[in-house]
């Protein structure tokens, strides 16, 4: 086996491996990147995030050319079928391959194909299959290695009838009825999209309300606009076990009930990609989902293996992973600190999609720090009119005496980007952060930011009319 020699090991190539790999590279540190598919971009790109929200879109465009008055001139309402749907969804998928690999050559990044195990804390076994095996050695490693579905022992996952979130985008027909076990993330955006298309849905969520860590008032939102769209919500609900035929499947809930449907989705967690990296041999231990565990400076254990991404688990965010990755090799490159994402905003792509940063209601009160609550329906927006994006909020928290914003949480169309004006004034220090700065900015007009404004001079009505 030949040997090669490198500053910093990368493997995988999701968005976590891609910005360690870039930002070694930029630093003249010799990198390698070593992904066992043969296209660069990771689950986020081929099965994961590009593709779903590709899909929304997509399913998003179909909702309104079918609920606009206008369009009926034009013809009836569309019924397409997913794989139709799919596939057009899919195109972006190769326009990110081909852009991810052009920051590889551009950047003069070593890249191989090949599965990756340890042979000891500096060196690397890569299986290349007719090609034989090449070890090769590194200063420092980075584990990017990103997660799968979880697959409990007594699911039939070979069955044509039952899913994960990623063979989901494998399938071929259109159901009538998709049962969909878990409404974490996943499971709610999937329960919107397959509605969008006019399909019955049914959602079981163990816990007793929709992503709990939302606030209370996004997540009764986020339940009545599931519901208002023919999504049936069944909370509290453990499944018992699963029997599936060529005609169906049923999902058997320790309550008794049994729910019948064309297919099954399964959105009950995901695993850390480790369980072939040989990590008992240099000492590196997993938990009972595969996941690794790292310091502030995102090390594990072994002081020159770093582990970022969903491999790590919490808060498995492309967004997220992107930072992660870039402060690992900054740690690597000789940096004493590097900053450990712990504050980002959450980004949800339901229909309507969701997104928040900072403290909830909830939290607040149970830290018992007293707070204001100013709102904007974009109903009452003139940009919401005019585009008919009127479903939703702009949710603000404040500090009644300092003006402090404390968290902005917003349910509606374009969420995720609106969001990152609140993010932008609450990561000012000093007086830097207040809610004042809504009402002394001139926003354009009409737009949905605009939304600030509104709410900030809601909240600082309440507050003068106490």
């Amino acid at each position: 086996m030949a040997e090669q020699d490198y500053d910093v090991l990368v493997i995988g190539s999701g968005p976590a491996g891609e910005s360690a790999a870039l930002n070694a590279a930029k630093h003249q540190l010799r990198t390698l990147v070593v992904e066992d598919q043969p296209l660069v971009g990771g689950a986020c790109t081929h099965r994961g995030t590009i593709p779903s929200k590709a899909l929304r879109h997509t399913v998003k465009q179909v909702m309104r050319f079918n609920s606009n008055p206008l369009y009926r001139k034009v013809g009836d309402t569309r019924s397409l079928s997913y794989p139709e749907i799919l596939a057009n969804a899919s195109a972006v998928i190769q326009k990110q391959v081909i852009m991810r690999s052009k920051f590889y050559s551009r950047n003069y990044i070593n890249l191989i194909h090949g599965k990756a195990s340890f042979k000891n804390r500096n060196t690397l076994v890569v299986e290349q299959g007719e090609r034989g095996n090449l070890s090769v050695t590194a200063r420092d490693i980075v584990i990017a290695t990103g997660s799968h579905p979880y697959h409990p022992d007594d699911v039939d996952f070979s069955h044509p009838r039952i899913y994960d979130s990623d063979t989901i985008l494998e399938m071929s027909y259109t159901p009538r009825k998709l049962l969909i076990y878990g409404a974490g993330v996943i499971g709610c955006e999937y329960a919107s999209i397959f509605s969008g298309l006019g399909i019955k849905v049914e959602l079981v969520n163990s816990m007793p309300n929709l992503l709990q860590f939302l606030d209370d008032e996004i997540s009764d939102a986020l339940s009545y606009h599931l519901r208002d769209s023919g999504v049936m919500v069944r909370h509290r609900e453990e499944y018992d076990h699963v029997t599936a035929d060529e005609k169906g499947v049923t999902l058997h809930l320790q309550s008794g009930k049994k729910l019948h449907g064309d297919c099954l989705l399964w959105c009950n967690g995901r695993t850390g990609n480790t369980s072939e990296l040989a990590l008992d041999g240099i000492g590196i231990e997993t938990d009972y989902r595969g996941q690794l565990s790292v310091n502030n400076m995102y090390q594990t254990s072994v002081e020159n293996i770093y582990a970022v991404g969903d491999v790590i688990g919490w808060p498995s965010l492309a967004s997220a992973a992107y930072d992660q990755g870039r402060s690992a090799a900054a740690i690597s490159r000789g940096k004493s600190t590097c900053r450990y994402v712990d504050d980002f905003a959450t980004g949800i792509y339901t229909i309507p999609e969701i997104s928040s940063v900072g403290l909830t209601e909830r939290e607040l009160t149970d830290e018992k720090m007293p707070f204001e609550v100013g709102r904007a329906f974009f109903k009452d927006t003139a940009r919401g009119q005019i585009s008919g994006e009127d479903v939703g909020m702009l949710k603000i928290l404040f500090h009644p005496k300092s003006l402090e914003l404390l968290g902005v949480h917003c349910f509606g169309a374009e969420a995720t980007e609106i969001i990152h004006i609140g993010q932008a004034i609450m990561k000012q220090t000093g007086s830097g952060n207040t809610v004042r700065y809504f009402v002394t900015t001139t926003f354009n007009y009409p737009t949905m930011a605009e939304a600030y404004r509104i709410a900030a001079l809601n909240g600082l009505n309440r507050l003068s009319g106490q």
